[in-house]
């Protein structure tokens, strides 16, 4: 019985994390509330995986903390119907959220060990609906384009155009922008006939968007 309050009550204080950091669409807490983020972070970190911080994972990557997670989605604005191109694979934690929102779901890493961990997970879970792929995301998935949104976990300079040529008109993309070793901002940029509409959530720190594939066992 008391594993059972122990559980209920890391629940709520989750939960409650990330309502006071901003995240309030109901449909995203509820996905956050179905994904376990435990299995997505092993070893000696895996005791803080509900935690409101980010946590090494393998490849020198991080996952992100859970609230920026949260407002990344929520900024989002998904639909069940989207279709949503997410650059930066990781852990896996942020395309499984992503998978409980809408239609399908294409993640990309150049790391390819993250992604055999991530698919893994993802069978376990029963995500049918995520196609996870080793390539330079910085090219986004030319053959699978337009996504109705776009999401990037890692900091460009600028949003890349390459990803923006990839967003069908009306979609979204969610990018932290700004240098790696510098403050970065994580822009909402909405796509337009007329071209891009741009709004500033917060200050972030991401790992840097890269080029090529990564070296990797």
């Amino acid at each position: 019985m008391m594993a059972e309050i122990s559980e209920a009550e890391r629940k709520m204080q989750f939960l409650y994390a990330l309502r006071s950091k901003g995240v309030t669409d109901k449909n995203v807490l509820q996905a956050m509330e179905t994904i376990d983020r435990g299995p997505f972070i092993k070893g000696i970190f895996a005791e803080r995986a509900y935690e409101d911080m980010p946590l090494p994972i393998a490849c020198g990557q991080t996952i992100s903390q859970p609230s920026v997670v949260g407002l990344m989605t929520q900024a989002l604005k998904l639909s069940h119907r989207d279709k949503v191109l997410e650059v930066g694979t990781g852990s896996g934690y942020q395309a499984a959220i992503l998978s409980r929102l809408a239609r399908r779901v294409y993640t990309v890493d150049r790391h390819s060990r993250l992604v055999r961990e991530a698919r893994a997970l993802f069978d376990t879970m029963k995500l049918t609906n995520i196609t996870a792929i080793t390539g330079d995301g910085s090219f986004g998935l030319p053959d699978q384009a337009p996504f109705d949104r776009i999401i990037v976990t890692a900091a460009a300079e600028d949003p890349p155009g390459t990803l923006i040529d990839q967003l069908k008109v009306g979609g979204i993309m969610v990018v932290p922008v700004g240098q790696s070793n510098a403050v970065q901002h994580l822009i909402v940029a909405r796509k337009t006939e007329d071209g891009l509409e741009y709004d500033e959530l917060r200050q972030v720190r991401f790992v840097p968007l890269l080029e090529g594939l990564g070296k990797d066992t």
